[in-house]
């Protein structure tokens, strides 16, 4: 069985936000290719779920976290090898403080 990539409402909530940020300071046709570009990013997983580096600001979690870069984003994603799906939990700006990484949303 393949694996699958589901997204957290806080990881669409963060899509939202990005393409409202890039609509307001470039415009709505850039905003909306960046935020396909995103959204199929993750796409690589499928193949190799792991290849993707642990997210050491969220160690010590009981999901293991991993993370993609994107641009000036990190997607944030856990791997459920037993229900085969990948979720992305979060997109973070890189350009953000680190420590933020840690909100518990």
């Amino acid at each position: 069985m393949a694996f699958k990539i589901i997204w957290s409402e806080f990881a669409e909530i963060q899509l939202d936000e990005i393409f409202e940020f890039y609509s307001r300071e470039i415009n709505a046709s850039f905003a909306n290719k960046f935020l396909k570009a995103i959204i199929k990013e993750p796409n690589k997983l499928l193949k190799a779920p792991f290849i993707g580096q642990k997210e050491l600001f969220l160690k010590g979690r009981e999901i293991e976290y991993r993370y993609l870069i994107f641009k000036n984003y990190k997607l944030i994603y856990s791997i459920d090898n037993l229900n085969k799906f990948i979720k992305i939990a979060d997109i973070f700006d890189t350009r953000q403080n680190p420590v933020k990484l840690k909100r518990t949303r």
